[in-house]
Parts: structure tokens; C-alpha cells; sequence
């Protein structure tokens, strides 16, 4: 089954989809849902968004197989965010740039956790490639739990040249892999961007070559990788350590 594009389903995704200003279409509600839900849809009818209530298996049926939590959003695509755009948002918090750049993650559930955890740090966006690449579907929403709403995701044609205007916009850029300086004992201050690989092939050789230095976790026990979006959550957590000085 594809991956629906024009639905938010979930209390998280639908309530911060509302707060943050998002155009969305409707809302449809199951009867009976109380709790958080009444709270998002009076939001909802202050900002002038229609709200229909229907059977549970009405909502089953506009969202197959996904825990919708009796509340769905019909919105508008996701809409992605220049490099530019990015380098803004640092710039209008006085901020030096952090920013994560995902080297072919395939799977939606990692890409939403990727942007669930660099909104929790502060981080100013991620960069995915256009191709053989996870995009910001419904399934990667639901799993950044409303964070989609507040991280602005670039979409690029190749990484090597989004690393080489990075680097020109004074970056520096650390690959996350097996053969570096353990994390802690790398200087992560300044402007930075974070580059984490596939699940399964980790950063490409020409994506690796590129990058100014490696960073890399100790493992002790049998298996000898973490999951891409725990990688990704342990090294942003460092970036952020450092900047606060702690």
C-alpha cells in the first residue's frame, strides 16, 4: 500500500499540525473522543477549520492499517525548505548552523524520528536526497510526533554538492561511521552539520570523502551498529552538550 501524502492521522501530529498555523483542509473526529482530542478541535474551530465527527470505522477506512487515535487532518503535501532557508533559521536565532544531513535513509520511520529528535535539540533542519531516499510521507509525520511541523527539511539532488555549499557557507561537516574519534573526544561546537548514513550500506564512499572528519560510537557488545535514527540522536545530544558548555 502507498503511503497516503495528504492525511496527518494521531493526537500529536493533528494537535501541533493546528498550533503551528498549518493550512489544513478539514478534520474529521470519531464520535465519542474526549480528552486531548476536544482540546485540538476547539483550537481547530477558533482557526476556522471545519470539523466533522464520524464512526470509529469511518476513520478506520480514511487511514488502513494506522493507529489514528479517532482524529485525521487532511493537509496540504509537506512542503520542503531550500539550504537557504535553513541557514535562516540559524541566523534569525543568532545561532551557529546545526544541521543533519541524511545520506540515503530508506525508511519513514527513521526519517520521523531523525526529525523528532533534532527539533528536540535545537537543530536548524535536515538535508535527504530526492532519490532511493525516505521523503517526508505521512508515516515519517506520525513518527517525528508533530515535530514535522517545526523542521524544515531540504530536499537535494546530490549530497556532495549540498556538502560542498555548506562547507562554502562556513560548515564544518562530520560523518557519523565506525573509524573515527569516539564522539565525545571530537570538538562538535561551531557550525556544523551532522551526516548519518543507510541502515544497512552507512555513508557513501564520495558522501564520506567529502566530509571534514568521522565521529563514531563505542560498541561493546556483539552487534556493531546502532540503529541510524539512535546514532543520529546520540551525536545530536553531543552537538548540543557541547554548545551548552555541560
Amino acid at each position: 500500500m502507498e503511503d497516503k501524502k495528504d492525511i496527518l492521522v494521531g493526537r500529536n501530529a493533528v494537535a501541533e499540525a493546528v498550533k503551528s498555523g498549518r493550512e489544513i483542509d478539514k478534520i474529521t473526529v470519531a464520535n465519542g473522543s474526549d480528552g486531548s482530542v476536544k482540546k485540538t478541535v476547539a483550537m481547530a474551530k477558533d482557526r476556522g477549520i471545519p470539523v466533522y465527527f464520524a464512526d470509529r470505522q469511518a476513520l478506520d477506512r480514511m487511514a488502513p492499517g494506522e493507529k489514528h487515535q479517532g482524529i485525521i487532518a487532511q493537509v496540504s503535501g509537506f512542503s520542503y525548505s531550500s539550504i537557504d532557508e535553513i541557514l535562516d533559521v540559524a541566523e534569525n536565532r543568532g545561532e551557529e548552523p546545526f544541521v543533519i544531513i541524511l545520506d540515503g535513509i530508506e525508511d519513514p520511520h527513521n526519517l520521523g524520528a531523525v526529525m523528532r529528535t533534532a527539533e528536540c535539540v535545537g537543530a536548524h533542519g535536515i538535508i535527504i536526497p530526492k532519490r532511493r531516499a525516505a521523503s517526508v510521507t505521512e508515516t515519517a509525520a506520525k513518527s517525528a510526533a508533530g515535530a514535522a511541523e517545526y523542521m524544515k527539511v531540504a530536499k537535494v539532488t546530490n549530497i556532495s554538492r549540498a556538502i560542498d555549499e555548506l562547507k562554502e557557507r562556513g560548515l564544518w561537516i562530520a560523518a557519523c561511521d565506525m573509524d573515527g574519534d569516539t564522539y565525545w573526544q571530537s570538538n562538535l561546537k561551531g557550525p556544523i552539520a551532522i551526516v548519518i548514513g543507510n541502515e544497512g550500506a552507512g555513508i557513501s564512499k564520495l558522501v564520506k570523502e567529502k566530509c571534514d572528519f568521522t565521529v563514531s560510537m563505542p560498541m561493546k557488545g556483539k552487534i556493531t551498529s546502532l540503529n541510524a535514527s539512535n546514532a543520529a540522536a546520540v551525536i545530536m545530544y553531543e552537538v548540543r552538550r557541547q554548545r551548552d558548555g555541560i
